[in-house]
């Protein structure tokens, strides 16, 4: 018995981070949720899961256009607009001019300013043109490019659960106030597999790739902490969306150059 409670465990945190990260009904518990939140290594997992089904539409056969409407769909169907409202409220923090109480305000006021708009819809054209950069790379290396975003973008968030203190109550302070710098250890091991067996010379811009997650979440956690006095759910979700988006130029970039 004591055997398998490792595992069970381990199914109980992967379905909570399922249930918590994506729109997949997958019925988790409160004790789920609690097995998730203190597991950081469940974050990536979910970036495997989200962008393989992502990803596998680029081995279809249609124009890139039609991939990159089929891409952000899939994207956003799969994970809702939570963490996309997150980037919303950090454009809108990014664009007040005053002390860390008003910004903090502001993150939690759920109306959409043009500062939030605008990230937002920069963000969107980002991760667009990069999808379209996959143009004549590959279906197999664009899809091994987009799971490696997905990965480093949990990665990202995991850096910024971990290292971070919590801004203020909040749903996001359930996951930072549970984990320590010592949880994301299991993160990195976790998303190693995202630069594994990388086909033709692949491997140096997939570990770009998942690179830039830990970096965006590194100057997202450093701002939020000179800033707001810490970090919030609303952070969390930018991390993700932010990272998403550079890592795919940022793969294919260093494949290109390599």
């Amino acid at each position: 018995m004591s055997d398998s409670r490792p595992i069970v465990s381990v199914g109980r945190a992967i379905r909570g981070a399922v249930g918590f990260l994506t729109r997949i009904p997958v019925g988790g518990s409160e004790t789920d949720w609690d097995a998730f939140r203190r597991a950081a290594y469940s974050l990536p997992v979910v970036g495997y899961l989200v962008g393989s089904l992502s990803g596998g539409v680029f081995f279809l056969p249609v124009q890139p256009p039609t991939l990159v409407a089929a891409y952000l769909g899939g994207i956003y169907l799969l994970t809702g607009v939570t963490h996309a409202d997150g980037l919303a409220d950090l454009g809108d923090a990014l664009a007040v001019h005053g002390d860390a109480d008003r910004m903090r305000a502001v993150l939690k006021d759920s109306a959409t300013g043009v500062g939030g708009a605008l990230l937002l819809g920069v963000t969107l054209l980002v991760m667009t043109l990069g999808v379209l950069s996959f143009a004549g790379i590959g279906s197999w290396r664009a899809f091994r490019f987009v799971v490696a975003a997905e990965v480093g973008a949990k990665l990202g968030m995991a850096l910024v659960a971990c290292y971070g203190r919590s801004a203020h109550d909040g749903l996001g302070a359930h996951l930072v106030d549970e984990l320590d710098h010592r949880s994301f250890a299991s993160a990195i091991l976790v998303s190693l597999p995202a630069v594994a067996a990388a086909p033709d010379g692949l491997a140096v811009a997939l570990v770009a790739a998942v690179a830039t997650g830990p970096a965006v979440g590194l100057a997202i956690l450093t701002w939020g902490h000179r800033e707001l006095g810490g970090v919030s759910g609303d952070l969390l979700g930018a991390t993700n969306e932010v990272g998403r988006a550079l890592a795919l130029h940022v793969g294919v970039s260093v494949w290109i150059l390599s």
